[in-house]
């Protein structure tokens, strides 16, 4: 077995209802400010509301930070910095999917740093702990609240570059199974899928260790038997914490054992075309999953049985039978099944494959991965 490390520096609270506990996490950590750091879509279901006024039940002042997008941008970084040193809070709550929580944590590395956030784009840039922020995910998809890395868009190169170092990591999270039961189908479907991708990914990747598999098998075990559920009934209570653990153990999974092709991949997909970051990865990963069969060693038979439908014993397993399970996943959830069906045209894929290769992630892929194989992978899935 080789070396590996692995911590857990966070404090995780989860729990129907988890989200009252938000008061008493800020006054422990003496936050009398804090910067909400949101988007315009919860706000109009009145989750941002719901927040705020358990923020300022506790005595506490609250500003607000609302105008995140999707693939969020340098100036909608920069935007939210300046805000956040003219208002004087002294700590972020971070609330939404991935692009509410890349930004928070971004912010806080400017807010403590300075400077522009190109300069801390890649491996261990940022020199001690940011601003505290806690996280509040409001999908079950990303695990963003307890990895690592933020992903930021630098629309000057159509490029979307990643700031990776453990000081970034949310100092607290509170993960409130009650905050996905109102997302629409889709969003459970391309955001759950993506949460099992960063489980397999993890899982298949050259820097796996015993930790990391195990909170990849569990994600797995979880997201595997309740996805489908929760996509048809986003009510349903038991999917819905199912979900919300498995997310969080495979962001866990991921911050520790890196991920593969596929993300290394969709974030170019997204770049260029703007599509979703979880439905790129959806679209992708049949494809990915084919190419590094190659060189598997077992484990997509175990992938297999954690997401397939039924319990009749299956004989003589071949990793085909994985990939068509997939397929049929993103069928029953109704994900797009080619690249083409997203926007991406052929005349993009040669400069995607480049981006895709300055990636991290290809490093940690399960088979070695060239310029030329990215280019036919893309030309594959498209």
């Amino acid at each position: 077995m080789k070396d590996f490390n692995f911590k857990i520096p966070q404090n995780i609270n989860f729990g129907m209802g988890s989200l009252k506990k938000l008061p008493e996490i800020l006054k422990e950590n003496n936050s009398e400010h804090v910067f909400l750091i949101s988007d315009r879509g919860l706000e109009s279901i009145g989750v941002v509301k719901k927040v705020q006024d358990i923020i300022e039940s506790g005595g506490i002042k609250c500003t607000a930070y609302l105008d995140v997008k999707p693939n969020p941008t340098i100036d909608i970084v920069n935007e939210a910095t300046a805000l956040y040193k003219d208002c004087g809070a002294t700590s972020i709550v971070a609330l939404g999917g991935g692009s509410p929580l890349d930004v928070s944590k971004t912010v806080g590395v400017l807010a403590k740093y300075g400077g522009r956030i190109t300069d801390y784009e890649g491996m261990d840039k940022v020199p001690g702990p940011i601003v505290p922020m806690i996280a509040i995910p409001t999908t079950a998809g990303t695990g963003s609240e307890v990895t690592a890395s933020s992903v930021i868009t630098d629309e000057s190169r159509n490029y979307k570059f990643s700031i990776v170092s453990y000081e970034t990591l949310p100092k607290y999270a509170v993960l409130d199974p009650e905050l996905i039961m109102t997302a629409p189908a889709s969003i459970a479907s391309s955001c759950g899928v993506d949460a099992l991708i960063h489980a397999i990914e993890a899982y298949l990747s050259r820097n796996a260790s015993p930790f990391s598999d195990a909170m990849a098998e569990k994600a797995m075990e979880l997201i595997g038997k309740n996805l489908r559920r929760f996509v048809e009934n986003r009510k349903d209570e038991e999917a819905a914490c199912g979900m919300m653990s498995g997310s969080n153990f495979a962001g866990i999974s991921f911050a520790w054992a890196r991920l593969g092709n596929v993300h290394a991949m969709s974030h170019p997909v997204s770049a260029f075309c703007h599509v979703p970051h979880g439905v790129a990865n959806s679209v992708l990963l049949p494809t990915v999953m084919e190419f590094n069969a190659l060189v598997d060693n077992g484990r997509y038979e175990k992938i297999y049985n954690y997401i397939r439908e039924g319990n009749e014993a299956i004989k003589d397993f071949k990793p085909e039978m994985l990939i068509e399970e997939l397929k049929n996943l993103n069928e029953d959830l109704g994900i797009p099944k080619s690249l083409s069906e997203v926007g991406v045209k052929e005349h993009m894929i040669e400069d995607m494959a480049k981006d895709a290769m300055k990636s991290g992630n290809v490093l940690a892929n399960p088979r070695e991965t060239s310029l030329d194989d990215m280019i036919e992978l893309y030309k594959k899935a498209i």
